[in-house]
């Protein structure tokens, strides 16, 4: 069933079945979403009455708890390849299944630096780089892709420091622990210790994209509702608000 049918379908069910108790929904996602997500969360917590336990981490990490049985309802990834993943083992319901935001990727280094040509700095200096894991954590391998696309990985790699998340690679740079990180634009306007010196081309890396489904055999009411609560105006008000770019269908 495409996704347009089954949001109308879902939509008229919830109109249908009226009052309902109040409901728990457990939400996987990748760290990248959480500023943005805290704050839906807790919007839709005062519209519905249900509850939200938001976990994040790197989308890899949660794939494969999901894949060995973890209790979420509704899983976030920050690439289309760890949603295949489950979907391949039957863990997600594919006519859930919906990209909900995009994003870009940045080079920042701590708030009062400044440079006039950020590459050729990077290129030329011996300053480590906080990304995340590169082969397995869809910031890191984006990251990974446009420094190989612009000819950078083999002479940089050495000084990669590889992280969990993305969110923990721009903590090491927010500290002033590493001079220089490859994140998500989003993870730069979340934390005011860090500018953003450049942007990488979007056709250095994959489009990066986040999609969103239920996971199977786990969804409830509140999973069914949060789903379509994350595509509304209200929810993606918010993401545009820190930095997410819409997904045009």
């Amino acid at each position: 069933m495409p996704f347009t049918l089954f949001f109308r379908a879902l939509l008229c069910a919830l109109l249908l079945a009226g009052p309902a108790r109040a409901e728990q929904v457990t939400v996987f996602a990748a760290a990248s979403l959480k500023t943005a997500l805290d704050e839906i969360a807790a919007g839709f917590e005062a519209a519905t009455g249900n509850s939200v336990t938001l976990s994040f981490a790197g989308s890899s990490v949660l794939a494969r708890q999901i894949g060995l049985g973890a209790p979420a309802q509704v899983f976030v990834s920050a690439n289309p390849g760890w949603m295949d993943w489950l979907a391949d083992q039957g863990r997600i319901d594919p006519t859930s299944r919906r990209d909900l935001v995009s994003n870009r990727l940045v080079l920042v280094a701590p708030v009062e630096h400044a440079s006039s040509d950020p590459l050729n700095e990077l290129a030329a200096g011996t300053g480590r780089i906080a990304m995340a894991l590169v082969d397995a954590v869809p910031a890191g391998q984006y990251g990974k892709s446009a420094l190989t696309q612009l000819g950078l990985w083999e002479q940089l790699s050495p000084r990669v420091v590889q992280t969990d998340n993305a969110r923990a690679a721009l903590a090491l740079v927010a500290t002033g622990a590493v001079p220089f990180g490859i994140v998500y634009a989003t993870d730069a306007r979340a934390d005011p210790r860090v500018t953003q010196l450049m942007t990488f081309a979007t056709d250095s890396h994959p489009p990066i994209l986040y999609p969103a489904a239920l996971v199977a055999g786990q969804e409830n009411a509140a999973a069914r509702s949060f789903l379509v609560h994350l595509f509304g105006t209200e929810a993606q008000a918010v993401f545009v608000r820190h930095g997410f770019l819409p997904v045009e269908d």
